[in-house]
């Protein structure tokens, strides 16, 4: 009879484990649902929209629609991405039309699944896009070269949707100078402006008055610290990491942090691998062999990337991290933790640039959103603290930029 008992007891404690598990997977399920979530970093690649990488399948992109449904991520920005080029008449003609390229992909989507998915322009609109159980989509703009040297495509970007831009990517550029320069290639300049140029403050000026968000990703410290002060308007990172736990030249550290914070602005703590822990020699040589065996080699390997091999590699990848272990949600959220405790609940967002990079285990595309909710939770972040987080710190810095562009 006791062994009975014991068997019994051992039962049921077990059975109310399950249970309790289970509670707590349907408490976390209901929390994340209830939440807007907004990622403000996706890549995209041109051929959004078209049979070659079709948003309404669940395919091989890190970002779909059918991901975004399964992991509760009501909204994203899409992004307008122009790696840094030649500061010549024919690079910025080149750079347009690349943007041109991803203006138009963004738009495929958007017009191809109406039912689903919508543009928002504005804070309350988005709010309304999801109220209505719609995906809402909204547009950045990755570092400003394609504007030209004379700022003569902001209004046709802004009018297309853009709603914020980032000053530089890696490479300094006629506005502002990078975290990470790129020398003297193709006509990119070492670091001439002391951070902002004039030019890069008419920049921001012409920002501030359409109501665009200032983005700081990307920026070297001096640059970040200027705008922060400059800027009639908060500003955001729209997808960097801390320097302190980690140091990456594209991560900030702590005086950028405070700048960005005392002038109400968020830092949106991005889920990219590199930037998060160190990657080892060995490591590095590992993955570069994948590439060679998939014949993606050469320095336009990336330009013949499509998405079925971009799913691929990173399935090959996936495969090394029993040897070296990737960052994980815990890994992201210690960087959340760390901006909070240094300025403030009020300050931190979240960010995966997938389709550019981004990607942590656990969080390794939209249909794992919920993970993140789950370590935030486990670290004894509130529902409502959660929820700035998630997407009511950018959404309030967004609407400050917007109302002060009604305004001037």
């Amino acid at each position: 009879m006791k062994v009975l008992r014991q068997l019994l007891t051992s039962l049921m404690l077990l059975a109310l484990a399950v249970s309790t598990q289970a509670q707590t997977g349907q408490d976390i399920a209901s929390l994340h649902n209830q939440i807007l979530t907004l990622d403000t970093h996706i890549d995209i690649p041109i051929e959004l929209g078209l049979e070659e990488a079709d948003p309404g399948i669940d395919g091989p992109m890190q970002v779909d629609l059918p991901k975004m449904r399964e992991g509760g991520l009501d909204a994203g920005f899409f992004i307008v991405y122009v790696g840094q080029g030649a500061m010549t008449e024919e690079g910025y003609a080149e750079a347009y039309s690349k943007a041109q390229d991803k203006f138009t992909a963004i738009e495929r989507m958007l017009n191809k699944y109406p039912d689903q998915i919508e543009l928002a322009t504005t804070p309350d609109q988005l709010e309304s896009i999801v109220s209505q159980g719609k995906l809402a989509a909204a547009i950045g703009v990755e570092n400003a070269y394609p504007l030209g040297p004379d700022l003569a495509h902001l209004q046709e970007f802004y009018d297309r949707g853009a709603r914020y831009v980032s000053l530089t990517h890696f490479g300094h550029n006629h506005f502002a100078d990078s975290s990470v320069g790129r020398g003297e290639h193709d006509g990119v300049p070492e670091p001439e402006n002391s951070g902002i140029s004039q030019r890069g403050y008419q920049l921001i000026d012409e920002l501030n008055r359409l109501g665009i968000m200032v983005d700081i990703s990307h920026t070297s410290p001096q640059t970040t610290i200027q705008a922060a002060e400059y800027s009639k308007a908060p500003i955001i990172a729209s997808h960097s990491g801390v320097r302190a736990l980690y140091d990456h030249p594209r991560n900030m550290n702590d005086q950028e942090i405070r700048a960005v914070a005392d002038k109400g602005g968020v830092i949106q703590l991005v889920a990219f691998d590199s930037y998060l822990r160190s990657v080892s020699d060995e490591e590095q040589q590992a993955i570069a062999d994948i590439r060679a065996d998939m014949g993606l080699t050469g320095d336009n390997w990336r330009d013949r990337m499509t998405q079925e091999l971009q799913g691929d590699l990173r399935q090959r990848v996936a495969y090394l991290h029993v040897k070296f272990p990737r960052a994980t949600a815990a890994t992201l959220v210690d960087h959340i933790d760390y901006v909070v405790n240094l300025v403030g609940i009020y300050h931190a967002g979240i960010s995966s640039d997938f389709g550019g990079g981004g990607g942590i285990h656990g969080w390794d595309h939209a249909g794992q959103t919920p993970a993140i909710t789950e370590e935030l939770l486990s670290r004894g972040y509130s529902e409502e603290d959660i929820a700035k987080i998630w997407s009511g710190n950018l959404l309030r810095v967004w609407r400050a930029a917007d109302n002060l562009g009604s305004e001037l």
